[in-house]
């Protein structure tokens, strides 16, 4: 008795870009700020701006509340949130154009302390999803002309890391920032070359 040949299934990645998502250049991260300031758009400018700075994964970025960020209706200049994943704290920045569309977006949108700080618009959740912010980014790369398969949350997460090593080589200094327990994982997380680990080992004299 002939046996059916096995239907051959394809696989989840085909034609798709898989690995770690590229982080922005400086060039598109103004090119997608300056489109966003022009429309108007308060909470997408908020929430680019913040997740340039803040460097948090998309789970702990979109569960953030206005209390995590400001202090009587001010935007702190630094905050401090306890990682999801890691449950340890990680410390971040909130640069002076971060906080002027933070407190613009939460003046619209009537927040109070205990909100979040991008509370969701379908009402299935009560903060945006990481599958809602997916797509935003998505849309953000693809306005300003890039393919957006080749890009994603984590994008958002690696673009101001990247700017940072790329102008100090502190690998250290980088760990600290996204909050990784091992400086391997940042090593893994910012795709390091072997070209860049000579030149910082011919800049240390032993």
């Amino acid at each position: 008795m002939a046996t059916k040949p096995k239907h051959r299934q394809e696989p989840w990645n085909k034609d798709r870009i898989v690995g770690q998502k590229a982080p922005l250049k400086l060039r598109e991260i103004w090119a997608i700020r300056v489109r966003l300031q022009l429309r108007g758009k308060l909470r997408d400018l908020a929430l680019f701006n913040l997740a340039i700075d803040s460097k948090l994964r998309a789970c702990d970025l979109l569960s953030l509340r206005v209390c995590d960020i400001a202090h009587d209706s001010h935007v702190n200049s630094r905050a401090v949130v306890m990682q999801r994943k890691t449950r340890r704290p990680v410390q971040f920045e909130i640069t002076e154009m971060s906080r002027d569309a933070l407190q613009a977006w939460a003046r619209a949108a009537g927040l109070r302390s205990s909100d979040f700080v991008f509370p969701s618009r379908s009402g299935r959740s009560p903060h945006l999803s990481t599958r809602q912010y997916a797509r935003i980014v998505h849309r953000w790369v693809q306005e300003i002309g890039l393919d957006s398969s080749g890009y994603g949350t984590h994008t958002m997460r690696r673009t101001k890391a990247a700017l940072v090593y790329r102008r100090t080589k502190n690998l250290r200094a980088v760990q600290l920032l996204l909050g990784h327990t091992k400086l391997e994982s940042t090593v893994r997380y910012l795709g390091i070359e072997v070209d860049d680990a000579l030149e910082i080992s011919e800049q240390t004299e032993a």
